[in-house]
């Protein structure tokens, strides 16, 4: 039996470099296990910080040690590919943040017209960046939190416009609140503010790192979320529950050890697991999602409101990461979903989808 040679892209040009690569290592463990060692012949690519593609022993190296490599001086090998490159039958990508699940590598993988896991440029690209999100969910009907978007340009204004935009953010939704860039993942930039002072200071800093920015109300919740899987017919996990003791989940808080406690099953009834089940599979198709997403969510306790929250096209792959647990907890071990994800890739592919 020829087994299908799987690229395995990871690192990236963002600040969750590292922890691509960490969800690599548990990708690559996955593939090395007998049922799947038997189908798939795993052969690294690694992305350094600056661009330049690396396989073969560097990419391995890597890999094994996960430690990212030092930039080279020298841009000559800038999105140079690798010769192996051109040997790929299905690509996994795991390049987390921009430059990795906004749309830009999947176009790029799809000019080369080899399949590849996750959604493609339209379903990553608006489920990376948060205002096109929430537009997309409003279509579909989904409730979400109360929020305004603005721009760069209104946050670094004459003296006169930006008092103008505060006081409308402080009539509207009130504090505490919270300023996001639109188009950064893992919580990078996003502060929670309870003061007009903190709202200015968040406000320059968030336009500091894009130039469309997202103020959402503060809503008393729990955080929970839900896993998605499949193509056409997509299924939901069950659901799970974040707490923490951080003033919301940041970027520290996500990645230290022990900062998060993950529950799950979350400890909700019956009728609301269902509609955030349902909820998951409608924002998933609303931004034309395939493969896989983790979709996230509020649920206000006191009101039995859900609200959806976001969706993750590539969500966190590491052994403990919350998409692969949900589906451990709904009876797909790590090595399946992985086995999974790719013949899904290779089904999308098959279907003959507009991107192909």
């Amino acid at each position: 039996m020829t087994k299908l040679r799987v690229g395995l892209l990871f690192g990236g040009r963002s600040g969750e470099h590292e922890v691509s690569i960490t969800s690599a290592k548990a990708i690559a463990n996955a593939l090395s296990v007998e049922s799947n060692a038997s189908k798939y012949q795993v052969q690294p690519f690694y992305i350094q910080k600056d661009g330049t593609w690396q396989a073969g022993e560097v990419a391995q190296q890597v890999l094994d040690s996960g430690v990212a490599l030092p930039s080279p001086s020298s841009k000559s090998q800038l999105w140079q590919f690798p010769s192996a490159a051109a040997e790929i039958d299905v690509w996994f990508p795991i390049l987390h943040g921009p430059n990795g699940e906004d749309g830009t590598i999947q176009g790029l993988l799809t000019l080369m017209q080899v399949p590849f896991v996750g959604s493609g440029v339209l379903g990553s690209a608006v489920g990376m960046d948060k205002i096109g999100m929430k537009t997309a969910f409003a279509q579909a009907g989904l409730p979400q939190v109360k929020y305004m978007t603005v721009t760069r340009s209104q946050v670094w204004s004459n003296p006169c416009i930006f008092p103008k935009l505060c006081d409308e953010i402080d009539t509207t939704l009130g504090y505490p609140c919270f300023v996001k860039p639109a188009n950064l993942g893992s919580s990078v930039g996003i502060a929670k503010v309870r003061t007009r002072q903190e709202l200015e200071s968040a406000l320059d800093n968030a336009a500091s790192y894009d130039r469309r920015i997202i103020i959402e109300a503060g809503v008393v919740v729990r955080e929970v979320e839900c896993a998605v899987l499949g193509n056409d017919q997509p299924q939901a996990s069950v659901v799970g529950e974040i707490t923490y003791d951080s003033d919301f989940y940041d970027y520290e808080t996500k990645y230290t050890s022990g900062r998060a406690e993950l529950i799950i099953p979350a400890q909700i009834n019956n009728a609301v697991t269902q509609q955030i089940q349902e909820m998951a599979l409608q924002a998933f198709a609303a931004v034309d999602g395939a493969g896989l997403a983790r979709v996230d969510f509020f649920y206000v306790e006191a009101t039995g409101e859900v609200l959806i929250n976001e969706i993750n096209t590539l969500p966190g792959f590491t052994a403990t990461s919350m998409y692969p647990q949900l589906w451990a907890h709904s009876g797909v071990p790590f090595p399946e979903l992985v086995d999974t994800l790719i013949q899904l890739a290779l089904e999308e592919r098959r279907s003959g989808g507009a991107e192909e």
